[in-house]
């Protein structure tokens, strides 16, 4: 019998190895550690096969960096954590400040991670990014997919009411509530209840309403119609690359033609896309290239790209893992090989390097806004600039990212909430535009429209505000990697920004749900029917 207001999974933890100086706290006044910074450094990891808390090191081989951790029942692990050593060591440079949690925690007691989640007390990130299963049901069987769609012999379809108390769970998040959902399955579209959602949703005042979607269904322009009238602003697609032969290995079926529906669906309905490819080294990282092109060349109904290399969820063979393992260096260096649009090494930056934003807003408000404070290497992302022609412009050619950053930060940290606001503003201003270079910056692009681009960016509100001239696109270019068994990194988990919320009042960090500790399969085991 499931104890449903605290989950714990069936393993023993061992938990006697200290690996960080001890000199953080959450909201709620639970101590935590602080990111330990460069290489060689300890970590804890778990055992892809008994899930036992591990001591595991991260190292620098060869250019690479290593995850190793050694079982004392099933042996040593060893993977690839991040391909350019030099790359990771740049990202972990670029954060700014841990995170606090939440300050009503919806587990206060909890001492041991990954076991006791919720989120609990020793979690450092609140809400970017809420997930909501809406099904396990799907219309694909794809060979990769991680939530293991139709598998497991159970329908998991919460109830219209039980929806709507998860969305709540997610506005009630203190300090910062979340603000953004995504309705995700199995295909939530299958749902019966998708479009209540997607109104339900617009109606708490959740500011961004995408779908997670193969896109099968929005194929049919009535249904794409309805779900834009309903309140639906983006769909997360999958889009793994522009050749069949891709899909029918990733996907099991030939699907590009039914993608090229959806995009012009999606464009006559006035809502956007983020390009979402499942990357896997040998089968489509020929595609990351092509795919950006495509982008660019439909950034009138596209948003973003956000590349995911594959996550193996179950019991791989190390011979495969090593062959199809692809990490967020790979990725970056695939794109700069194939298009010689971005650099490796200097266009790219952790998503987490925009929080100096977050906290200036915060402080001129009088209030907490979402924060970005996940793990440096959970992400890679940047930004790009298209413009009228269709002509790409890297967001680093215009703008001085890292002193913009930096002067934001300080003027952050220097500023209160309460006094000298507009002061402080005036001095952001300032130094935004002290590192903006008219002379680089893409054919109608001026201070003034990038300053109204950053708003959109931080306000999605501003962004889709009609009767603008807009005569470019941002177009964010993001990898995000989520963990597995094989290198899952606690100290990433603790700070995981994009939580699932669940029937039981829960919120689980995204690599808890779907892969290592892997809550996905007890929570649909307890809230779900057996098929006939």
């Amino acid at each position: 019998m499931f104890n449903l207001n605290k989950i714990k999974l069936p393993f023993n933890l061992n938990l006697s190895h200290a690996v960080s100086n001890i000199t953080h706290k959450t909201y709620s006044g639970t101590t935590t550690k602080t990111l330990k910074k460069g290489l060689p450094k300890d970590t804890e990891s778990i055992c892809p096969v008994c899930k036992e808390v591990l001591e595991a090191r991260l190292f620098e081989e060869d250019g690479k960096v290593f995850i190793e951790k050694n079982c004392p029942v099933h042996g040593i692990f060893k993977d690839i954590y991040w391909s350019d050593a030099e790359m990771y060591l740049k990202a972990e440079k670029w954060v700014f400040e841990e995170g606090k949690g939440l300050s009503n925690p919806l587990l206060k007691d909890a001492d041991s991670c990954p076991e006791e989640c919720g989120l609990c007390n020793m979690h450092m990130s609140h809400t970017v990014l809420g997930n909501i299963d809406l099904t396990n049901r799907c219309n694909l069987l794809c060979p990769i997919c991680f939530a293991n769609a139709k598998t497991n012999g159970n329908v998991y379809e919460p109830s219209f009411p039980a929806i709507v108390k998860m969305l709540e769970t997610l506005r009630e998040e203190q300090p910062a509530r979340c603000g953004a959902i995504q309705f995700s399955g199995g295909e939530p579209t299958l749902s019966p209840h998708f479009l209540d959602a997607v109104k339900k949703a617009k109606e708490m005042g959740f500011a961004h309403i995408q779908a997670a979607t193969n896109g099968i269904r929005f194929s049919d322009a009535g249904f794409t119609h309805q779900c834009r009238e309903a309140g639906l602003h983006t769909l997360y697609l999958q889009f793994d690359g522009l050749d069949d032969n891709v899909y029918i290995k990733t996907r099991g079926r030939p699907l590009l033609e039914t993608k090229m529906k959806v995009i012009e669906n999606v464009r006559q309905a006035k809502m956007k896309v983020v390009f979402v490819p499942t990357i896997i080294r040998g089968i489509n990282d020929d595609q990351v290239g092509e795919i950006l092109k495509f982008a660019i060349k439909n950034s009138d109904v596209t948003s973003g790209i956000s590349y995911q290399p594959i996550a193996f969820t179950g019991r791989t063979p190390e011979e495969e893992r090593i062959q199809r393992r692809y990490t967020l260096p790979d990725l970056a260096h695939d794109i700069e090989k194939q298009t010689g649009i971005l650099r490796a090494r200097k266009d790219w930056y952790p998503l987490s390097f925009a929080s100096p934003i977050s906290r200036l807003l915060s402080n001129i408000k009088g209030e907490e806004t979402t924060t970005i404070t996940c793990h440096p290497h959970c992400s890679l992302a940047t930004y790009i600039f298209v413009d009228e022609d269709k002509k790409p412009t890297p967001v680093t050619d215009v703008i001085d990212v890292e002193r913009m950053f930096t002067s934001l930060d300080k003027i952050a940290r220097s500023m209160t909430r309460t006094r000298f606001k507009s002061f402080s503003k005036i001095r952001a201003l300032n130094a935004i535009k002290g590192c903006f270079d008219k002379q680089k910056a893409p054919k109608g692009l001026t201070y003034e429209k990038f300053l109204y681009a950053v708003e959109g960016i931080i306000d999605r509100k501003v962004g889709r505000r009609e009767g603008s001239e807009k005569t470019y696109t941002t177009l964010l270019v993001m990898g995000m990697h989520f963990q597995d068994s094989y290198n899952l990194d606690l100290d990433r988990l603790k700070r995981c920004v994009v939580h699932y919320s669940s029937p039981n009042n829960h919120l689980y960090p995204f690599c808890a749900y779907n892969a290592g500790t892997t809550f996905r399969p007890v929570i649909e085991k307890a809230f779900s029917q057996k098929q006939p």
